[in-house]
């Protein structure tokens, strides 16, 4: 056996693009407006506090590892059986769970060109090939996933809206999906901005999880309920689906603290609707002040918006995100997404959106 000086990664490992996320800081700006990671700027309910503050803690005993109190929570909230629901470290850890458990070396796992970068992260990372289908007007094009599907395929992502686009794709279409997909693979509704979406057309999976074995939907508390750094996500799956992916998780992987703060957070639909309604608002205002200003964003159903700059020098996305980072509004670069000519600003709070409209203003001068 030929050995080396140091270990080394295994085959496939140094080939994946490490995820970088949104920015946070910019230099030489007293105040920083941070819209580059799709956070809540209403934050987190009160009743989160109150949570936390009535806890009697202690932190030298491990959580409960089943987060029954999430899970109750989380199924008296969406009328779920908390038997179909996996608590996570954020809705990312059980992505990756889901290809630990259901892929193998010489499987592939499908996923739209503009999705969530960590879907191709975690198949290669499992040892299985990622297979990235076109978008039509950035948009998931259900027909170009199906003819995409080979023997091969064992699992299909599809984040329903999508980010960074802000598209969406009726329920019709997705009932289309699964209906073309073999009874063997996995499709993963990803709908972590489900609460956002005000369409008739519009469902989270909820439906298609509880009448077939093979889906599932992940959701999050780092959105809507602004508990990113908690990192909390869950999904709703088949009974098998749980059990498969329980045998596979860490036994502990949601921390007391978490659990706590998700339970009460969930329960406070009050807050949940204010969050809404103040996206509802600014999202429709945005968009009209950015079509003012000659640029043009893609329709979106979530808690962002994608911004498209023209190739002119001095004009272009990246002279934007100098520009407005230099006035401390630090919007989302997309190119690894494949949209080098665009910026995701996060909808921020009010005193947030406006200064960024009236710094494209002077950017677009």
């Amino acid at each position: 056996m030929s050995r080396t000086d140091m270990p080394r990664p295994k085959p496939g490992v140094m080939d994946i693009a490490a995820y970088v996320p949104g920015r946070e800081t910019a230099h030489g700006v007293a105040k920083v407006h941070k819209l580059s990671s799709n956070e809540s700027p209403l934050g987190p309910s009160p009743k989160v506090a109150e949570a936390l503050a009535a806890r009697n803690a202690d932190l030298a005993i491990y959580p409960d590892g089943s987060a029954h109190v999430l899970r109750d929570a989380i199924g008296r909230a969406h009328g779920l059986n908390p038997a179909n629901i996996l608590c996570g470290n954020g809705s990312d850890e059980l992505l990756g769970l889901l290809c630990q458990t259901y892929l193998t070396p010489g499987d592939e796992g499908l996923f739209t060109e503009h999705g969530f970068l960590v879907y191709k992260i975690q198949i290669m990372a499992a040892g299985a090939t990622p297979v990235s289908v076109p978008d039509t007007d950035l948009t998931t094009d259900v027909d170009a996933i199906l003819a995409a599907v080979t023997d091969k395929t064992r699992i299909v992502f599809l984040a329903n809206p999508n980010n960074p686009t802000g598209t969406y794709i009726p329920v019709s279409e997705v009932r289309r999906l699964h209906a073309g997909l073999p009874g063997d693979v996995v499709l993963v509704l990803d709908a972590a901005y489900a609460e956002y979406v005000r369409r008739n057309d519009y469902e989270a999976g909820i439906e298609l999880v509880s009448a077939n074995p093979n889906v599932v939907m992940t959701r999050t508390f780092s959105k809507i309920h602004g508990l990113a750094g908690l990192r909390i996500g869950w999904m709703y799956a088949h009974e098998a689906i749980i059990d498969a992916c329980n045998r596979v998780r860490g036994p502990f992987n949601v921390n007391a603290l978490a659990i706590t703060a998700g339970a009460a957070a969930i329960g406070d639909r009050a807050h949940v609707e204010r969050a809404v309604e103040h996206n509802e608002e600014w999202l429709g205002r945005v968009c009209e002040a950015l079509e003012t200003l000659g640029l043009r964003a893609t329709p979106s159903v979530g808690n962002f918006v994608l911004i498209h700059f023209p190739a002119e020098a001095g004009k272009t996305a990246a002279d934007a995100d100098e520009y407005l980072s230099q006035r401390g509004f630090i919007l989302r670069r997309v190119a690894g997404y494949g949209l080098p000519d665009a910026l995701r600003m996060t909808i921020g709070s009010e005193e947030a959106n406006l200064g960024v409209m009236d710094a494209l203003k002077g950017f677009m001068a």
